[in-house]
């Protein structure tokens, strides 16, 4: 009896047919996805004075975080800030502390992207350790003799100011307007002022050197802070990467520790 090979034939192709494809397979580099990109090089990045002892911290975070990279941090008034941004001053990254200064640059094209919204704050009274001219309530800034220092009109912290005082019907007269609110906060800890408008993040950062007195008016003016990419940014992928610590878990509790508020 005579056996057919064609079978058995058939049955050896189909191995062989299998074992390469397994071979190939074997070989064959597994997908794997993308490696993010290191971080490298420095940003500039331009905000509001009262962010000062915040960014301070989160940027030297940042840093630790991202090994081989730089935050150069300057700081003042929002308005300050604006003008010199829209006269050309390299900068990466704005943080305002309202959403007028920032609409400004929105307005003239010199943002990328849209600014997000990351913390707010609110107004409370500075006065020296013993409050000698024994400032009690918003109203009592406006008592005669009583020497008050508040931030200009076009700066965040004196829009709200000026917000407070047409809300309330109490109208001051301040012996300075600076251009800063940490201008303010340091006539009143040295003792040049009796009182100062400042926020309440200022009075926390001051720690010993002022008391503050808390306001309910002060709910009439409440500051939204934004933070935004500039257009013109040299390091775009460093400045949108500070910009998501910011707004992160850790930039929120590093802000919430200083007293601001959520957005």
């Amino acid at each position: 009896m005579k056996t057919s090979l064609r079978p058995l034939l058939a049955l050896a192709l189909a191995a062989g047919v299998a074992i390469g494809a397994t071979a190939c397979s074997s070989t064959e580099p597994a997908s794997s996805p993308s490696a993010t990109p290191k971080l490298s090089g420095s940003i500039t990045v331009f905000a509001a004075a009262s962010l000062t002892g915040t960014f301070t911290d989160l940027a030297k975070s940042f840093e630790k975080k991202h090994p081989g990279t730089t935050v150069q941090l300057s700081f003042a008034g929002s308005s300050n800030l604006v003008t010199q941004i829209t006269a050309g001053a390299p900068a990466d990254v704005f943080a305002s502390a309202d959403t007028k200064n920032m609409a400004k640059l929105t307005d003239a094209s010199l943002v990328a992207g849209t600014p997000i919204d990351f913390a707010t704050n609110v107004l409370e009274i500075a006065v020296p350790p013993d409050n000698p001219a024994s400032i009690h309530s918003f109203a009592d800034l406006a008592k005669a003799g009583v020497k008050t220092v508040v931030c200009a009109p076009q700066v965040p912290c004196g829009s709200a100011t000026v917000t407070v005082e047409t809300a309330t019907g109490v109208k001051l007269s301040p012996v300075s307007e600076e251009s800063a609110v940490t201008d303010v906060l340091g006539k009143v800890s040295s003792g040049e002022a009796d009182a100062g408008l400042v926020y309440v993040t200022d009075v926390k950062a001051a720690g010993s050197s002022v008391r503050g007195i808390t306001f309910p008016e002060s709910s009439k003016a409440v500051n939204t802070y934004p933070i935004a990419a500039l257009k013109d940014s040299a390091n775009a992928s460093l400045a949108t990467a500070f910009i998501d610590f910011v707004t992160g878990p850790e930039g929120r509790s590093v802000l919430k520790a200083a007293g601001f508020g959520a957005p």
